[in-house]
């Protein structure tokens, strides 16, 4: 190593040092994030560039945690019971074999005057962003090397535990046998705590430490879906979801704006057997989005349904986060290596395998876990969910 690599490697360590123990206390999540991820110590010799690049990065991370919690998909519309009058008979009946999926929607509607409120619980574990492990002290964001070394000898690496605890209250009324409404009402309890450390030829430097909580309401979802054609279970129905923005986007409980979503839905039922496909498109909120999916809904008994869907998401231009090799300023032979977002779209694909179990006459208890395909985003191992659903005079 040249004197003048030396001198600069030593100046590095110095700030390091002067940067440990940096401040804890910030008031949002938002805050928190941004401070942890723009808060390095690697010299450069392009502090502005640095800094730029981490808030770039930060933003797109707030982002993608928005992508993955405040904009999550909510469970379908109509309630687990549908019935119809049958009119040689002048009783009302159930229209449907099974209790219909989870996610994906079912061109059936509740039925006039049929009603049902559901409560939902479900938590996420997050494990990585973009393939990186978050938690394992891996996640490098900025890192100096020589070009002639395989590995660098100066780098910040990043730990971070974010997770999300999501209560979800349902309602849905038929107000005909072809229209009904409905709402979502979530509610979030939101945990992040990360560190900073400089690794310097192997030895470790804590940069800075901080936490941040938030509980509240986040965006919630006013719903309508209309019944075009319908026949024993099978149709083509119409859906509006409406998000408002009454969740807290400093705390990333929210996106500070309106979205409205447009849905085609179809179903094929046979026996015990449902298919139904969506295919969906949003405008407003976080991005333009489009979302796709399709579920296989099998009665097992009268009481009990097992169900396999597929999710997927694709919105426009949230990025991803991908490395970035630039020589250093001043320091001959040495490389940067930052982390900065690209502008690319961010495509979701998940699949959840579920239950739906009628306990009593008027109770169903769902459960149903979701496992990521892809790697986009902020993602977890599986996001496990149970609730419970009660429909009002049967």
């Amino acid at each position: 190593m040249s004197t003048h690599t030396f001198r600069r490697s030593c100046l590095a360590c110095a700030a390091i040092l002067m940067a440990a123990g940096t401040a804890y206390g910030q008031q949002t999540v938002g805050d928190v994030l941004t401070f942890l991820v723009t808060n390095q110590s690697v010299s450069t010799g392009n502090p502005q560039f640095d800094q730029a690049a981490a808030l770039a990065t930060s933003a797109t991370i707030s982002r993608a945690l928005l992508a993955s919690v405040s904009t999550l998909p909510v469970t379908s519309s109509s309630g687990a019971f549908v019935y119809r009058l049958n009119p040689e008979l002048g009783t009302v009946e159930r229209a449907t074999a099974s209790f219909g999926p989870f996610f994906i929607e079912r061109a059936s509607t509740a039925g006039r005057g049929e009603a049902s409120l559901a409560l939902t619980f479900q938590h996420l574990h997050f494990a990585s962003l973009d393939g990186y492990d978050l938690r394992n002290g891996s996640f490098v964001t900025l890192a100096n090397k020589f070009k002639d070394e395989a590995t660098p000898y100066d780098e910040n690496r990043l730990v971070m535990n974010i997770d999300a605890s999501i209560a979800t209250l349902y309602g849905n009324v038929g107000v005909t046998d072809y229209l009904e409404v409905g709402f979502a009402v979530p509610m979030i309890s939101l945990q992040l705590d990360g560190s900073r450390a400089d690794f310097y030829r192997g030895r470790q430097f804590t940069q800075a430490t901080a936490t941040a909580s938030a509980i509240g309401l986040a965006d919630m979802v006013l719903r309508t879906k209309y019944t075009l054609y319908a026949d024993h279970g099978s149709g083509v129905a119409a859906a509006v979801d409406v998000r408002l923005p009454t969740g807290k986007e400093e705390n990333l409980l929210g996106t500070g704006t309106a979205s409205i979503k447009f849905t085609g839905i179809g179903s094929v039922e046979s026996g015990n057997t449902a298919l139904h496909v969506n295919g969906g498109y949003s405008l407003g909120g976080l991005a333009r989005e489009l979302s796709y999916g399709g579920a296989v809904a099998v009665a097992a008994t009268n009481r009990v349904t097992v169900t396999g869907e597929l999710l997927g998401r694709w919105i426009d231009g949230i990025g991803r986060i991908v490395p970035s090799e630039a020589p250093t300023p001043g320091l001959v032979g040495v490389e940067t290596i930052r982390l900065v977002p690209d502008t690319s779209s961010l495509n979701i694909v998940s699949v959840v395998p579920g239950v739906k179990w009628n306990v009593t006459q008027t109770w169903i208890l769902v459960a149903n876990v979701t496992v990521p395909v892809t790697t986009a985003g902020l993602t977890t191992r599986f996001t496990p969910f149970v609730g419970v659903d009660y429909s009002f005079g049967r």
